[in-house]
Protein backbone atom coordinates (compact mmCIF):
# COMPACT_ATOMS: atom_id res chain seq x y z
CA UNK A 1 0.00 0.00 0.00
CA UNK A 2 1.28 3.17 -0.80
CA UNK A 3 1.93 6.14 1.91
CA UNK A 4 1.08 8.51 0.09
CA UNK A 5 -1.99 7.40 -1.52
CA UNK A 6 -3.38 7.04 2.03
CA UNK A 7 -1.89 10.45 2.95
CA UNK A 8 -3.35 11.96 -0.32
CA UNK A 9 -6.54 10.23 0.20
CA UNK A 10 -7.34 11.07 3.96
CA UNK A 11 -7.23 14.97 2.66
CA UNK A 12 -10.07 14.18 0.56
CA UNK A 13 -8.34 13.02 -2.62
CA UNK A 14 -11.07 11.02 -4.59
CA UNK A 15 -8.49 10.05 -7.54
CA UNK A 16 -6.02 8.91 -4.68
CA UNK A 17 -8.41 6.81 -2.63
CA UNK A 18 -9.61 4.95 -5.99
CA UNK A 19 -6.16 4.15 -6.53
CA UNK A 20 -5.33 3.09 -3.46
CA UNK A 21 -8.33 0.76 -3.44
CA UNK A 22 -8.41 -0.48 -6.54
CA UNK A 23 -6.31 -3.60 -6.41
CA UNK A 24 -8.18 -4.89 -3.66
CA UNK A 25 -11.60 -4.76 -5.66
CA UNK A 26 -12.31 -7.95 -6.69
CA UNK A 27 -11.37 -9.86 -3.33
CA UNK A 28 -14.05 -7.36 -1.73
CA UNK A 29 -16.87 -8.73 -4.63
CA UNK A 30 -16.02 -12.01 -4.42
CA UNK A 31 -16.11 -11.61 -0.51
CA UNK A 32 -19.62 -9.84 -1.04
CA UNK A 33 -21.00 -12.36 -3.55
CA UNK A 34 -19.76 -15.17 -0.91
CA UNK A 35 -22.17 -13.55 1.82
CA UNK A 36 -24.57 -12.72 -0.58
CA UNK A 37 -24.88 -15.60 -3.46
CA UNK A 38 -25.98 -12.67 -5.71
CA UNK A 39 -23.85 -11.07 -8.73
CA UNK A 40 -25.78 -8.15 -8.82
CA UNK A 41 -26.23 -7.89 -4.98
CA UNK A 42 -22.23 -8.20 -4.61
CA UNK A 43 -21.79 -5.31 -7.28
CA UNK A 44 -23.87 -2.99 -5.42
CA UNK A 45 -22.23 -4.28 -2.07
CA UNK A 46 -19.11 -3.45 -3.26
CA UNK A 47 -20.16 0.02 -4.23
CA UNK A 48 -21.47 0.65 -0.79
CA UNK A 49 -18.21 -0.83 0.82
CA UNK A 50 -15.93 1.69 -0.86
CA UNK A 51 -18.80 4.64 -0.27
CA UNK A 52 -18.60 3.89 3.38
CA UNK A 53 -14.33 3.18 2.93
CA UNK A 54 -14.81 6.80 2.07
CA UNK A 55 -16.23 8.39 4.35
CA UNK A 56 -14.49 6.60 7.17
CA UNK A 57 -10.79 6.77 6.20
CA UNK A 58 -9.70 8.74 8.84
CA UNK A 59 -10.57 5.59 11.44
CA UNK A 60 -8.06 3.41 9.74
CA UNK A 61 -5.59 3.24 12.11
CA UNK A 62 -2.67 1.84 9.36
CA UNK A 63 -1.84 -1.47 12.17
CA UNK A 64 -3.53 -4.03 9.73
CA UNK A 65 -3.20 -4.85 6.39
CA UNK A 66 -5.81 -2.26 4.18
CA UNK A 67 -7.68 -5.22 2.96
CA UNK A 68 -8.28 -6.65 5.99
CA UNK A 69 -10.13 -3.59 7.05
CA UNK A 70 -11.71 -3.42 3.99
CA UNK A 71 -13.19 -7.06 4.58
CA UNK A 72 -14.84 -5.74 8.04
CA UNK A 73 -17.10 -3.14 6.20
CA UNK A 74 -17.75 -5.95 3.16
CA UNK A 75 -18.76 -8.13 6.38
CA UNK A 76 -20.81 -5.97 8.11
CA UNK A 77 -21.91 -4.49 4.81
CA UNK A 78 -23.54 -7.68 3.46
CA UNK A 79 -25.17 -8.56 7.05
CA UNK A 80 -26.82 -5.91 6.78
CA UNK A 81 -28.22 -6.31 3.18
CA UNK A 82 -29.09 -10.23 4.59
CA UNK A 83 -30.71 -8.57 7.08
CA UNK A 84 -33.17 -7.08 4.51
CA UNK A 85 -33.97 -9.53 2.55
CA UNK A 86 -37.71 -11.24 3.15
CA UNK A 87 -36.69 -14.39 5.36
CA UNK A 88 -33.94 -17.24 5.25
CA UNK A 89 -34.34 -19.67 3.05
CA UNK A 90 -34.01 -23.26 4.30
CA UNK A 91 -33.88 -25.43 1.36
CA UNK A 92 -32.12 -24.77 -2.03
CA UNK A 93 -35.44 -24.10 -3.95
CA UNK A 94 -36.08 -21.17 -1.93
CA UNK A 95 -32.96 -19.28 -2.71
CA UNK A 96 -34.31 -17.32 -5.77
CA UNK A 97 -32.08 -14.73 -5.84
CA UNK A 98 -29.01 -16.66 -6.37
CA UNK A 99 -26.86 -16.09 -9.57
CA UNK A 100 -23.32 -17.17 -11.37
CA UNK A 101 -20.11 -15.38 -11.17
CA UNK A 102 -17.78 -14.73 -14.34
CA UNK A 103 -14.40 -16.68 -13.97
CA UNK A 104 -12.84 -13.67 -15.98
CA UNK A 105 -13.64 -11.54 -12.83
CA UNK A 106 -11.67 -14.07 -10.21
CA UNK A 107 -8.32 -13.87 -9.34
CA UNK A 108 -6.12 -17.08 -11.32
CA UNK A 109 -4.37 -17.85 -8.20
CA UNK A 110 -7.79 -18.43 -6.03
CA UNK A 111 -9.07 -20.59 -9.25
CA UNK A 112 -5.92 -21.85 -8.98
CA UNK A 113 -6.30 -23.01 -4.92
CA UNK A 114 -9.50 -22.29 -4.17
CA UNK A 115 -11.65 -23.37 -6.33
CA UNK A 116 -14.07 -24.54 -4.16
CA UNK A 117 -14.66 -21.65 -2.40
CA UNK A 118 -16.50 -20.01 -5.25
CA UNK A 119 -18.13 -23.18 -6.47
CA UNK A 120 -21.90 -22.63 -6.82
CA UNK A 121 -22.28 -25.70 -4.79
CA UNK A 122 -20.28 -24.14 -1.36
CA UNK A 123 -22.31 -21.08 -2.35
CA UNK A 124 -25.25 -22.54 -2.42
CA UNK A 125 -24.78 -23.89 0.93
CA UNK A 126 -23.44 -20.77 2.79
CA UNK A 127 -27.21 -19.56 1.88
CA UNK A 128 -28.75 -21.81 3.66
CA UNK A 129 -26.63 -20.94 7.17
CA UNK A 130 -27.86 -17.94 9.44
CA UNK A 131 -25.92 -14.61 8.18
CA UNK A 132 -23.57 -14.98 11.23
CA UNK A 133 -22.90 -18.20 10.97
CA UNK A 134 -22.12 -17.45 7.36
CA UNK A 135 -19.77 -14.62 8.07
CA UNK A 136 -17.85 -16.59 10.40
CA UNK A 137 -17.17 -19.85 7.94
CA UNK A 138 -16.12 -17.70 5.44
CA UNK A 139 -13.79 -15.70 7.57
CA UNK A 140 -12.32 -18.74 9.88
CA UNK A 141 -12.25 -20.96 6.66
CA UNK A 142 -11.64 -19.12 3.32
CA UNK A 143 -9.70 -15.87 5.06
CA UNK A 144 -7.99 -17.58 7.28
CA UNK A 145 -8.73 -15.29 10.10
CA UNK A 146 -8.40 -15.80 13.95
CA UNK A 147 -11.44 -16.71 15.87
CA UNK A 148 -10.19 -13.72 18.07
CA UNK A 149 -10.41 -11.14 15.06
CA UNK A 150 -13.75 -12.24 14.00
CA UNK A 151 -14.84 -12.05 17.23
CA UNK A 152 -13.78 -8.77 17.47
CA UNK A 153 -15.53 -7.59 14.24
CA UNK A 154 -19.23 -9.39 15.39
CA UNK A 155 -19.14 -8.00 19.07
CA UNK A 156 -19.00 -11.50 20.13
CA UNK A 157 -16.44 -13.86 22.53
CA UNK A 158 -13.96 -16.31 20.95
CA UNK A 159 -16.08 -19.37 22.16
CA UNK A 160 -19.37 -18.20 20.52
CA UNK A 161 -17.50 -17.72 16.97
CA UNK A 162 -15.70 -21.51 17.62
CA UNK A 163 -19.30 -22.87 18.51
CA UNK A 164 -20.77 -21.09 15.47
CA UNK A 165 -17.84 -22.53 12.93
CA UNK A 166 -18.56 -25.75 14.53
CA UNK A 167 -22.85 -25.44 13.29
CA UNK A 168 -21.97 -23.89 10.03
CA UNK A 169 -18.99 -27.43 9.44
CA UNK A 170 -21.26 -29.52 10.44
CA UNK A 171 -24.54 -27.69 8.37
CA UNK A 172 -22.32 -28.09 4.95
CA UNK A 173 -20.64 -31.64 5.95
CA UNK A 174 -20.38 -33.40 2.26
CA UNK A 175 -21.85 -31.03 0.65
CA UNK A 176 -18.88 -29.46 -1.11
CA UNK A 177 -16.07 -31.72 -2.62
CA UNK A 178 -11.98 -30.24 -3.73
CA UNK A 179 -12.60 -31.63 -7.18
CA UNK A 180 -10.55 -29.84 -10.24
CA UNK A 181 -11.67 -29.66 -13.73
CA UNK A 182 -10.51 -32.66 -15.86
CA UNK A 183 -9.79 -33.05 -19.16
CA UNK A 184 -13.03 -35.48 -19.14
CA UNK A 185 -14.82 -32.88 -17.72
CA UNK A 186 -14.22 -30.72 -20.73
CA UNK A 187 -14.97 -33.63 -23.05
CA UNK A 188 -18.30 -34.32 -21.63
CA UNK A 189 -19.57 -30.66 -21.91
CA UNK A 190 -18.23 -30.93 -25.49
CA UNK A 191 -20.21 -33.61 -26.08
CA UNK A 192 -23.19 -32.08 -24.65
CA UNK A 193 -22.94 -29.05 -26.74
CA UNK A 194 -22.67 -31.22 -30.00
CA UNK A 195 -25.84 -33.71 -29.01
CA UNK A 196 -27.93 -30.20 -28.36
CA UNK A 197 -27.25 -28.79 -30.94
CA UNK A 198 -27.73 -32.00 -33.17
CA UNK A 199 -31.09 -32.74 -31.18
CA UNK A 200 -29.52 -35.57 -29.59
CA UNK A 201 -32.05 -36.43 -26.73
CA UNK A 202 -30.48 -39.82 -26.46
CA UNK A 203 -27.01 -38.50 -26.53
CA UNK A 204 -28.14 -36.14 -24.18
CA UNK A 205 -29.55 -38.46 -22.10
CA UNK A 206 -26.24 -40.85 -22.39
CA UNK A 207 -24.46 -38.12 -20.35
CA UNK A 208 -26.47 -37.35 -17.34
CA UNK A 209 -26.10 -39.39 -13.95
CA UNK A 210 -28.89 -41.26 -12.82
CA UNK A 211 -30.12 -38.95 -10.63
CA UNK A 212 -28.41 -35.65 -11.97
CA UNK A 213 -30.56 -32.51 -11.28
CA UNK A 214 -31.60 -29.60 -12.86
CA UNK A 215 -32.37 -26.19 -10.85
CA UNK A 216 -33.26 -22.91 -12.24
CA UNK A 217 -33.13 -19.90 -9.66
CA UNK A 218 -35.11 -17.73 -9.24
CA UNK A 219 -37.69 -20.61 -10.54
CA UNK A 220 -38.62 -22.95 -7.12
CA UNK A 221 -38.97 -25.87 -9.89
CA UNK A 222 -36.58 -28.87 -9.11
CA UNK A 223 -35.82 -31.49 -12.24
CA UNK A 224 -34.40 -34.53 -10.34
CA UNK A 225 -33.43 -37.29 -12.05
CA UNK A 226 -31.99 -37.95 -15.29
CA UNK A 227 -35.46 -38.52 -17.36
CA UNK A 228 -37.07 -35.29 -15.20
CA UNK A 229 -34.16 -33.18 -17.03
CA UNK A 230 -34.13 -34.54 -20.35
CA UNK A 231 -38.36 -34.25 -20.51
CA UNK A 232 -37.16 -30.45 -19.64
CA UNK A 233 -34.86 -30.47 -22.43
CA UNK A 234 -36.72 -32.37 -25.14
CA UNK A 235 -39.86 -29.97 -24.77
CA UNK A 236 -39.30 -26.42 -22.75
CA UNK A 237 -36.25 -25.14 -24.32
CA UNK A 238 -36.64 -23.37 -27.93
CA UNK A 239 -40.01 -25.42 -27.55
CA UNK A 240 -37.72 -28.62 -27.97
CA UNK A 241 -36.41 -27.35 -30.87
CA UNK A 242 -32.97 -27.43 -29.11
CA UNK A 243 -31.03 -26.34 -32.38
CA UNK A 244 -32.44 -23.48 -32.47
CA UNK A 245 -30.55 -22.18 -29.84
CA UNK A 246 -26.72 -22.20 -29.73
CA UNK A 247 -23.95 -23.06 -26.47
CA UNK A 248 -20.82 -21.33 -26.70
CA UNK A 249 -18.29 -23.21 -23.99
CA UNK A 250 -17.68 -20.50 -21.05
CA UNK A 251 -16.94 -20.70 -17.16
CA UNK A 252 -18.67 -19.68 -14.19
CA UNK A 253 -17.80 -20.02 -10.25
CA UNK A 254 -14.17 -21.53 -10.96
CA UNK A 255 -16.81 -24.37 -13.11
CA UNK A 256 -17.64 -25.34 -16.60
CA UNK A 257 -20.95 -23.42 -18.28
CA UNK A 258 -22.28 -22.72 -21.53
CA UNK A 259 -23.99 -19.57 -22.28
CA UNK A 260 -26.60 -19.84 -24.47
CA UNK A 261 -28.37 -18.00 -27.47
CA UNK A 262 -31.41 -18.09 -29.61
CA UNK A 263 -32.80 -15.90 -32.56
CA UNK A 264 -34.95 -12.91 -32.18
CA UNK A 265 -37.02 -12.06 -35.35
CA UNK A 266 -34.32 -9.68 -36.88
CA UNK A 267 -32.24 -12.81 -37.37
CA UNK A 268 -29.81 -11.91 -34.99
CA UNK A 269 -28.47 -14.08 -31.97
CA UNK A 270 -29.41 -12.69 -28.38
CA UNK A 271 -28.74 -13.92 -25.12
CA UNK A 272 -31.01 -16.86 -24.03
CA UNK A 273 -29.43 -18.02 -20.70
CA UNK A 274 -26.51 -19.92 -19.34
CA UNK A 275 -25.83 -23.29 -17.95
CA UNK A 276 -23.53 -24.28 -14.96
CA UNK A 277 -22.36 -28.22 -15.01
CA UNK A 278 -21.51 -30.55 -12.20
CA UNK A 279 -19.59 -33.58 -12.82
CA UNK A 280 -18.82 -37.14 -11.63
CA UNK A 281 -16.25 -39.03 -13.46
CA UNK A 282 -17.61 -39.09 -17.07
CA UNK A 283 -21.25 -38.01 -16.47
CA UNK A 284 -23.14 -34.91 -15.73
CA UNK A 285 -24.31 -34.48 -12.12
CA UNK A 286 -25.46 -31.56 -11.62
CA UNK A 287 -26.94 -28.10 -13.94
CA UNK A 288 -27.96 -25.31 -12.63
CA UNK A 289 -29.82 -22.81 -15.19
CA UNK A 290 -29.99 -18.84 -14.89
CA UNK A 291 -31.86 -16.88 -17.38
CA UNK A 292 -30.46 -14.15 -19.45
CA UNK A 293 -30.71 -10.55 -17.89
CA UNK A 294 -31.35 -9.51 -21.67
CA UNK A 295 -34.84 -11.55 -21.19
CA UNK A 296 -35.49 -12.15 -17.68
CA UNK A 297 -38.05 -9.58 -16.32
CA UNK A 298 -36.90 -10.95 -12.83
CA UNK A 299 -34.23 -9.12 -10.86
CA UNK A 300 -31.75 -12.23 -10.45
CA UNK A 301 -30.45 -13.52 -13.98
CA UNK A 302 -27.23 -13.68 -15.58
CA UNK A 303 -25.58 -11.07 -17.26
CA UNK A 304 -24.51 -12.86 -20.53
CA UNK A 305 -22.22 -9.94 -21.90
CA UNK A 306 -19.74 -10.78 -19.08
CA UNK A 307 -19.44 -14.71 -19.33
CA UNK A 308 -19.24 -14.78 -23.38
CA UNK A 309 -19.34 -13.52 -26.82
CA UNK A 310 -21.65 -13.53 -29.18
CA UNK A 311 -21.73 -17.16 -31.11
CA UNK A 312 -20.71 -17.53 -34.61
CA UNK A 313 -22.98 -17.02 -37.80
Amino acid sequence: MSTQLLSAARIGDRDAFHRLVEPYLPALQVHCYRMLGSYHDAEDATQDVLMRAWRSLNTYEDRAPLLHWLYRIATTTSLKIIQKRARQPTTVAEIDYLEPFPDHLLDPALLAEQRESVSLAFITALQLLPATQRAVLILREVLVWSAAEVADLLGTTVPAVNSMLQRARATLHGTVHKRPLTDVDRAVLAQFVDAWHRRDITGLSALLRADAELRMPPETAEFLGRDAVIGFFATVPGQGRLETIRLVPTQANGQLAVAAYDTGEDGDWRPYGLMVFDFDGDLITRITGFPSCELSQKPHCAPAAAFSVLPDS
